[in-house]
């Protein structure tokens, strides 16, 4: 009887401690969620970097310290991160999704494309590597296959303005300008911000390399 006493003690503890810890964890892993909401990345990545220790298995930590690090400019260190949860889940989409846009951000496009593909092939209806692919293939001057993604992410996402910039600049590429033109126009009606030329610059935030956003300038100018 003593036996089981002190073993049923023992279990309460373990399971208490468990319990403690992932509760640890989820704190730290909000804590991280709230200063990245308000740009302040060193607090950001040091609250994830606790949760990742204290509940090394779980997704959300390791994509969450990865994604802040790419924000806060330190995309060697997040593509590490995100390439080391892969073995957690393979086929988990947001990791593929952050560790593409890390790889293209970093100028890696040929780890962009196949991080990117791997996404669209775990879903048909994830917008996001289709619009990154786009940005890619752009880049590497495979405006066919570049076109085509962009279509797609403007079919899924018909309400967002970066899928038709990033389908027009295609178009441009291509040789096609009356196509990129009338593409970019449906840009501006989707969010007119994109009719004044400074505002592009901000498009480096989602993913558009300089050479990209000068292109875009140059079709505002065209169509203006």
């Amino acid at each position: 009887m003593r036996l089981f006493n002190v073993l049923f003690t023992l279990a309460l503890i373990v399971t208490t401690a468990k319990s403690t810890l992932a509760q640890s964890a989820a704190d730290y892993r909000q804590q991280g969620i709230q200063y990245r909401a308000q740009e302040q990345f060193p607090s950001a990545i040091d609250a994830f970097q606790k949760a990742v220790k204290l509940d090394e298995k779980n997704l959300s930590g390791r994509i969450g310290l990865g994604w802040t690090l790419h924000l806060a400019n330190r995309r060697e260190e997040a593509i590490d991160v995100l390439q080391n949860t892969i073995p957690y889940n393979p086929f988990n989409i947001e990791t593929f999704n952050a560790l593409g846009i890390a790889y293209l951000v970093n100028g890696d496009l040929i780890n962009a494309v196949a991080a990117h593909t791997w996404s669209t092939m775990l879903d048909r209806n994830n917008e996001i590597p289709f619009f990154n692919l786009s940005l890619a293939y752009e880049r590497l001057a495979m405006y066919d296959w570049a076109i085509e993604s962009g279509k797609r992410a403007a079919e899924l996402e018909p309400n967002n303005p970066h899928p038709w910039i990033a389908l027009a600049i295609a178009y441009q590429g291509q040789g096609d300008q009356v196509s990129a033109k009338q593409i970019f126009q449906q840009a501006i009606n989707v969010d007119s911000r994109y009719g004044d030329r400074d505002s592009l610059n901000y498009l480096s935030r989602a993913a558009f390399s300089p050479e990209q956003i000068k292109t875009a300038q140059q079709l505002l100018a065209t169509i203006q």
